[in-house]
């Protein structure tokens, strides 16, 4: 496994960006699908972490993504919820509903089963709120089983983040 995916690196990344987020007094909140809450567990391992950390929302299914994060059904029915737009939207929708500084969202195809040839097992979104009026996408394709897709989305998102801080 890369050492940047081990429990104590994804830790040390989470602390890093809570360093960040505490001298500039600022607050976080994520939007999760495919990682299932993995980003808000560690921010909220850390100690302290109610001064810079607002919420986590897991929107798992469509329905959620919708009712939760005001991701538009049609750009769901048009790019799928594995999608730059819907990441950009779960960012959104997250930021303008907890009232925090930044968002970031993670929608993806962790596996074992559920990829397709347009978007295969490893597919995954990212997208980053920084402030009410910009957001950012990427999107990145990760190699291995569930448990890899996972941590290296868990990485990519927070380490995106770290870089837009």
């Amino acid at each position: 496994m890369d050492s940047r995916l081990d429990d104590a690196s994804l830790s040390d990344l989470a602390s890093a960006v809570a360093n960040r987020l505490t001298v500039g007094g600022q607050r976080l909140t994520v939007a999760e699908s495919c990682t299932g809450g993995w980003v808000a567990k560690l921010c909220t391992d850390l100690a302290g972490s109610s001064q810079w950390f607002e919420c986590g929302l897991v929107t798992y299914s469509n329905e959620a993504k919708v009712n939760l994060l005001d991701v538009a059904e049609a750009t769901l029915a048009v790019s799928g919820a594995v999608s730059e737009p819907v990441a950009a939207q779960m960012a959104r929708g997250a930021l303008m509903r907890s009232g925090a500084d930044y968002a970031l969202a993670i929608t993806g195809i962790a596996g074992p089963g559920g990829g397709s040839p347009e978007k295969p097992v490893g597919t995954v979104c990212f997208g980053w709120a920084i402030g009410p009026d910009r957001v950012e996408t990427e999107q990145h394709w990760f190699q291995g089983d569930r448990d890899q897709v996972r941590r290296a989305s868990v990485y990519q998102a927070l380490a995106g983040l770290l870089q837009r801080l």
